[in-house]
């Protein structure tokens, strides 16, 4: 058995606040006596407008949250994954999802390979690719105290091949941290995700933004713990007054019976 816990907040355009979140949750995490937190895409910030996305993104190794983060790993003695900005090479970001271990090392590093870009004829317009770099690669799963773990962001959840492709390297756990929309959070959401755990029998946890960013766009939240059964052990709502947890024991002489 593996305790995991799956954080939900609501990042704004202010780090400042965003890390005080994220603190709020390492806290209640480590009261649960998990061994790894897990926290949503753009957990750093979420910006109002594709250019201050641009403009607040830094090296990991400049970025406050980032090593707010790593100080809150290490004094806790958790593993924390996490998804954030990093500047790229072209003037746009990486949209990263990072692990950190519980000295607060950056050990892992995931760069989101598919972009949410939507432009439907009378209606909303979404377009991440004019803001943030495409990833072109799938990172292989690695060892973790809580299993091993396959990482994938957000809009990857549409693209099983992604998902199959980890577990053919044996992924015990896959990983959606995202924001996603309101209107697609409630056709399709818990649906995909317990689609992924079912055709890979893994463990999938998604950690996710809910509320309103900014006064402006609203994420579904739902944060979800799903078992490779397909059942979803633990799950979140999409109100958002603080940052909350789920948590989970992840049985993995299931995963193998299955």
């Amino acid at each position: 058995m593996a305790r995991v816990a799956v954080g939900q907040l609501c990042s704004t355009a202010s780090m400042t606040a965003n890390q005080a979140q994220c603190q709020t949750l390492v806290r209640k995490a480590v009261a649960a006596g998990a061994q790894a937190l897990f926290l949503p895409e753009a957990a750093d910030y979420i910006g109002s407008s594709p250019t201050e996305t641009i403009c607040l993104a830094k090296p990991v190794h400049e970025s406050e949250f980032v090593l707010g983060l790593q100080r809150e790993a290490r004094q806790a003695n958790l593993h924390i994954n996490v998804g954030i900005h990093e500047p790229a090479s072209d003037g746009r970001v990486k949209n990263t999802l990072i692990w950190m271990n519980e000295k607060g090392d950056i050990t892992q590093r995931y760069q989101k390979v598919h972009l949410f870009d939507v432009d439907i004829k009378g209606g909303p317009m979404l377009k991440e690719s004019a803001s943030v770099e495409k990833g072109m690669e799938i990172l292989a799963p690695f060892e973790t105290p809580v299993g091993r773990v396959g990482l994938s962001i957000c809009f990857d959840l549409r693209f099983p091949e992604i998902s199959l492709s980890l577990r053919r390297q044996n992924a015990q756990i896959i990983t959606y941290p995202s924001a996603f929309t309101v209107p697609t959070g409630k056709a399709h959401w818990e649906t995909l995700l317990r689609a992924r755990a079912i055709e890979t029998q893994s463990y999938v946890i998604a950690a996710a933004q809910a509320g309103p960013h900014n006064g402006k766009r609203v994420s579904y939240g739902h944060s979800m713990i799903v078992n490779p059964w397909g059942e979803v052990v633990a799950q979140l709502g999409d109100e958002y007054e603080e940052p909350e947890i789920i948590v989970a024991d992840l049985d993995f002489d299931l995963l193998e019976k299955l």
